[in-house]
């Protein structure tokens, strides 16, 4: 996908174990239903709830063709990257484990929490998982694993397009009365291209990287409806920074696969705030991509510009390193150490530089939303050859801005209002001023078109009398 998408690394064949605390989700694994990834090997995924069954604690497979099977037999094949996520079921504390591929679960505590463990299926046999608690596994949580000679390869799918193109926003609120707004949501997991020849397994809401912008007004009373869609295999939520309630709306809004919540709340505030799932692990849901911006206008709305643009940073955490092509999954170890693989605009490299860059005109009025969804590094937002007029620090788009701004720092769960007029034509690079991160994907362009403006910008000829550069 152009610039950023030459970047080549070093083949990495999963040996080991890497924990995880993602799941995968339609496309880049299956449950024994015959889809390959896209290393044309299978990555398996099984999902388990813990319950009691039968009067023992056990493990309750969920989807597929273990759905509702005590402590289920989980079919795999020799080489196969398998996944195991783990979600609490009714409260007691767990994990799992499978010693013969070194894989361990975070503890999981309290219903919903969830975890997951990732590792290469070895040789042909058999091999057990069970929950490691003290009198967990003699109380009945233990299974096996069946692992059997590896089929002939297959040719496997490339993951859809998940990076969200800027410009798709709602038009203004302007100059309207209070009402009742009703929002709808939709969490998916999803395989998704992160990169030209690489995959990840997003979580989303609504399908894309950042989730929808949402537009309120001051005054409004928000109806929120998330539902979890039925092949979803974790539990969501969102916590909407603009809320003045019990964790921005989290606990009210958790829903299962297959179900809906929601609650109402009254735009207190004007403001631009992130929204972001906070369902544990808080910080593996939202790197996965699930977070967004919601614009709470002052009443009588905002000044007109020309163009309206939506851009969020985010960061991967990957077990194979930048570039590597192929399905890519998610690293806990990473996380924990705060060493992402990936900076990222709008989640994919090259959204904003080849899928979908930014376009104005020369003397057009700009502004842009941005927001960091993080989880983890605090933005410093640049546009290389441009300066803002006016800059929002944390959202506050009712205060007195900074003027003539270079750059601003954005911490993650903040957001910025940015305004400008492109002067010249010309391509602009968009980037966070911690400059190392154009290395791991973070950069977008502006593309000004018009007429050459020389009483503002000029080549000079050269010294030794030749023409212009």
């Amino acid at each position: 996908m152009g610039m950023l998408r030459n970047w080549t690394g070093a083949a990495l064949t999963l040996l080991c174990l890497s924990i995880a605390g993602q799941t995968a989700a339609n496309g880049a694994g299956h449950d024994m239903n015959g889809a390959a990834g896209v290393h044309g090997r299978a990555d398996v995924s099984f999902t388990l709830r813990t319950g009691i069954a039968e009067g023992k604690m056990a493990f309750i497979g969920r989807g597929g063709t273990i759905d509702g099977k005590v402590n289920p037999t989980l079919n795999v094949h020799e080489g196969d990257r398998v996944q195991i996520n783990l979600i609490n079921g009714e409260g007691a504390e767990h994990d799992i484990v499978v010693p013969d591929f070194h894989a361990a679960s975070q503890h999981v505590v309290g219903k919903g929490a969830s975890s997951s463990i990732v590792f290469t299926a070895g040789s042909p046999g058999s091999a057990v998982y069970f929950c490691s608690i003290p009198g967990h596994r003699e109380a009945g949580m233990e299974g096996r694993i069946s692992i059997a000679v590896a089929p002939p390869a297959a040719k496997g799918e490339t993951g859809v397009s998940i990076d969200r193109d800027p410009a798709d926003l709602p038009p203004p609120v302007g100059d309207r009365a209070a009402t009742t707004v009703r929002i709808n949501l939709e969490a998916v997991e999803r395989v998704g291209r992160l990169d030209e020849h690489t995959t990840y397994t997003y979580w989303t809401f609504n399908g894309k990287v950042p989730g929808p912008f949402l537009r309120v007004r001051v005054g409004d009373t928000i109806e929120l409806h998330l539902k979890n869609d039925k092949s979803s295999v974790m539990q969501h939520s969102i916590d909407l920074h603009a809320v003045n309630g019990t964790g921005g709306g989290a606990a009210f809004s958790a829903v299962d696969p297959g179900q809906e919540r929601g609650f109402a709340f009254k735009a207190l505030t004007p403001g631009l705030f992130v929204y972001h799932c906070a369902t544990p692990m808080v910080a593996n849901h939202i790197s996965n991509g699930m977070y967004g911006l919601i614009l709470v206008e002052p009443a009588g709305g905002l000044p007109k510009v020309d163009h309206e643009f939506y851009v969020m940073q985010g960061e991967l955490y990957t077990t194979a390193p930048f570039g590597t092509p192929g399905a890519q999954e998610f690293d806990l170890d990473k996380l924990m150490a705060e060493r992402p693989d990936y900076f990222l605009f709008n989640g994919a490299v090259g959204a904003l530089s080849q899928d979908h860059p930014l376009h104005s005109k020369v003397g057009d009025s700009v502004r842009i939303f941005f927001g960091v969804g993080g989880p983890n590094f605090t933005s410093s937002f640049h546009i290389i050859g441009q300066i803002f007029d006016r800059a929002y620090e944390d959202g506050a788009i009712t205060s007195t801005p900074l003027t003539g701004v270079q750059t601003i720092s954005v911490p993650p769960g903040s957001a910025t209002m940015v305004e400008f007029t492109t002067k010249v034509p010309g391509k602009f690079t968009i980037v966070d001023h911690a400059l190392s991160r154009l290395e791991k994907g973070l950069a977008g362009s502006l593309l000004v078109s018009g007429p050459a403006q020389p009483a503002l910008f000029r080549a000079l000829p050269d010294e030794d009398g030749g023409k212009e550069r």
